[in-house]
């Protein structure tokens, strides 16, 4: 005779309460060429306990990143490479490592081989669209500057998810490719200086 397991309502509360407690908003910055200037301006503007993740996916492809050493004299919140199954909290910055794609399973960052190589990356477009398949929180996407598209095609299905979308003012990004490609796209609810992208996201989060 053979007996099949079937979790009790205990266990599956228990996970319940593991993986779906955190529904804090994430905030996903997209950018490349500039996408510096854009981030310092962006965490100067806001406070260390804002109550949200913010996650800068630079699409790098081989040059290794500095941000993690670069942006912690620009914010006082901590500011994490991330590592595969990074736990993510809020009032965090995280960073995107360089020749791998992000995504998010379980409330924990997970990394892969970068799945295209050649040409210009995608990560950013990887990751969103991980978030709205996998994150149960708020979602907010802001694509800065950077040459290419990358995060252009996701930004549709972000909405769809109820989530925010954002791009840098082309005229005050160094490289104004990747927030044109994000604004002609059709699905972009703001289009903001870093600045006001900042007092936009404490507003979303309901700082103020």
């Amino acid at each position: 005779m053979f007996t099949f397991y079937s979790p009790d309502r205990t266990t599956m509360e228990a996970k319940k309460a593991k993986f779906g407690k955190k529904d804090f908003p994430i905030v996903c910055v997209g950018g490349s060429a500039g996408g510096l200037d854009a981030y310092i301006r962006l965490l100067k503007n806001m406070p260390a306990d804002m109550g949200v993740a913010i996650v800068i996916v630079n699409h790098l492809r081989t040059v290794g990143t500095l941000l993690h050493e670069i942006l912690p004299r620009y914010t006082d919140m901590p500011v994490d490479l991330i590592t595969e199954k990074l736990d993510i909290e809020p009032d965090h910055v995280f960073i995107i490592p360089e020749q791998r794609d992000l995504h998010i399973l379980n409330d924990e960052f997970r990394l892969k081989p970068i799945s295209k190589p050649r040409g210009w990356p995608d990560v950013i477009t990887v990751f969103l669209r991980s978030l709205t398949e996998h994150w149960d929180g708020k979602l907010i996407a802001v694509i800065v500057s950077g040459y290419d598209g990358d995060g252009a095609e996701a930004l549709c299905g972000i909405k769809e998810a109820g989530g925010i979308t954002i791009a840098q003012l082309p005229g005050t990004a160094i490289q104004a490719d990747m927030p044109n490609s994000a604004i002609a796209s059709g699905c972009i609810d703001y289009i903001l200086s870093p600045e006001d992208i900042a007092s936009e996201i404490l507003r979303i989060a309901g700082v103020k």
